[in-house]
């Protein structure tokens, strides 16, 4: 990838590999977690997921697709072979 995936493409990879087992739920708070601190546009999605439940799987892909933006297919195919 030659530049960080926007919020969308990231947000359809985790979705992807909360929905087939490889991505913890605690993985996707602990990312919404630094966006928090580090992104000065804080939005609803990103405070909701922070404060989900590490067991609450399908809260957290309920939250991430709620995030708006165009998903780049190629950086997407890329997290995706990335992940576990």
């Amino acid at each position: 990838m030659s530049s960080t995936p926007n919020y969308a493409t990231l947000a359809a990879a985790y979705v992807k590999g909360l929905t087939e087992g490889r991505v913890d739920p605690a993985e996707v708070i602990a990312w919404a977690d630094d966006l928090l601190c580090n992104d000065p546009d804080t939005q609803d999605w990103m405070i909701e997921i922070s404060t989900a439940k590490a067991d609450d799987r399908v809260g957290v892909v309920q939250q991430l697709n709620t995030v708006k933006g165009d998903v780049d297919e190629a950086a997407l195919a890329e997290l995706v072979a990335q992940q576990g």
